[in-house]
């Protein structure tokens, strides 16, 4: 499924496919989509194949298409402090993205059948942490991922504000899907070959939306125990938060806000990804001559695509000798000021989420 939108050349590339075809419509879905590379959550090898407009599976390592991505982003209508349940997390790719939009006070849960898949999207997140430069830009809830089959979910399990199931759901199982969320909740899945966003308006009233065709794998059937039943799953609990980590949370938006004021008032912008200049396509122009009884097109260039084609070139000689000049790293601000606090050095550690940069 995907091939809706041309192919990047990088992240932000991708993106901008994405909002120019109407699949991202909110500046929230935009922000959590370029700070997340969709090109860390594939294979090293694979990586190629990142910013085209498709699903990749690798294994039991699966990633829809970036525009399946964008709809169910869209559709689930986030807000920060929500909680949100991600049947078949996988990666753990869009429940990050997600936790970027819920912020500190939210939940941010994941069930995932193969435990390797769990184990991967962990080491991803913790990368996600450690390693990318938009952590520090946004307030997170980060996802909370265990390994069972999302059809087994305990009964007195609680109910979310927002649920995605990123494998087809068969008729028989929506009801059970529909449980596990909350008056005025969202649901999103793929049901009968369309994408469907379900609202629950009262406590037994709905109501319907399909958003796109698509075609996903069937959820997998849950396997019996020996007393003939399936086990139940336990999904994560959703715990207070205690006081250390909320003393980090509201340190860091203090500081973050004390930025964000500090640059205004000097009238310094925040800095937007750089958006790439997309080259022009040049038009061919037919005009068409008799060769003995026969009209044969001739192409005819005109002054314009010569013009275009010597900017092109210039474009590119540009982008070469920009490419050629060493990378300067980013500044992180928050991380600046963490590190100038009269604090020891293992709480300014903690502050900063151990991160090395």
């Amino acid at each position: 499924m995907g091939g809706a939108v041309s192919a990047g050349e990088d992240n932000d590339d991708l993106i901008d496919n994405l909002k120019e075809a109407q699949y991202i419509r909110t500046e929230r879905v935009e922000q959590a989509f370029r700070a997340i590379d969709r090109g860390d959550y594939y294979l090293e090898g694979y990586r190629d194949n990142a910013y085209k407009d498709l699903a990749w599976k690798h294994g039991n390592i699966h990633l829809s298409a970036p525009c399946i991505y964008s709809e169910v982003m869209e559709a689930l209508k986030l807000q920060p402090g929500l909680s949100f349940l991600n049947l078949g997390s996988g990666t753990g790719y869009l429940s990050t993205m997600v936790g970027l939009i819920l912020g500190p006070f939210g939940i941010n849960h994941g069930i995932e059948l193969h435990s390797d898949v769990v184990e991967y999207a962990k080491e991803k997140l913790e990368s996600f942490i450690k390693n990318s430069d938009s952590f520090d830009k946004f307030e997170f809830c980060e996802p909370a991922f265990v390994v069972g089959n999302c059809l087994q979910i305990a009964s007195d399990s609680h109910q979310y504000d927002r649920i995605y199931c990123g494998a087809g759901v068969q008729k028989d199982h929506e009801n059970y899907m529909k449980i596990l969320l909350k008056v005025g909740g969202i649901l999103v899945m793929p049901i009968e070959d369309q994408l469907t966003q379900i609202m629950r308006t009262g406590q037994n009233t709905w109501e319907s939306k399909n958003i796109l065709a698509v075609s996903f794998a069937p959820l997998v059937q849950p396997s019996k125990n020996d007393h003939g039943k399936p086990d139940s799953v336990g999904l994560p609990p959703c715990a207070v938060r205690n006081l250390q980590d909320l003393a980090r949370i509201y340190i860091r938006r203090t500081l973050r806000n004390f930025i964000n004021d500090e640059m205004q008032a000097k009238g310094i912008p925040q800095r937007a990804p750089p958006k790439r200049k997309r080259k022009r396509v040049k038009q061919r122009i037919n005009t068409y001559v008799f060769v003995g009884n026969q009209l044969i097109p001739q192409p005819l260039d005109s002054e314009e695509d010569e013009k275009m084609e010597e900017d092109n070139k210039e474009e590119e000689e540009k982008d070469h000798s920009e490419a050629m000049k060493p990378e300067e790293p980013p500044q992180n601000l928050l991380r600046e000021k963490i590190m100038k606090l009269p604090l020891p050095e293992s709480l300014k550690a903690y502050l900063t989420y151990f991160r090395d940069k």
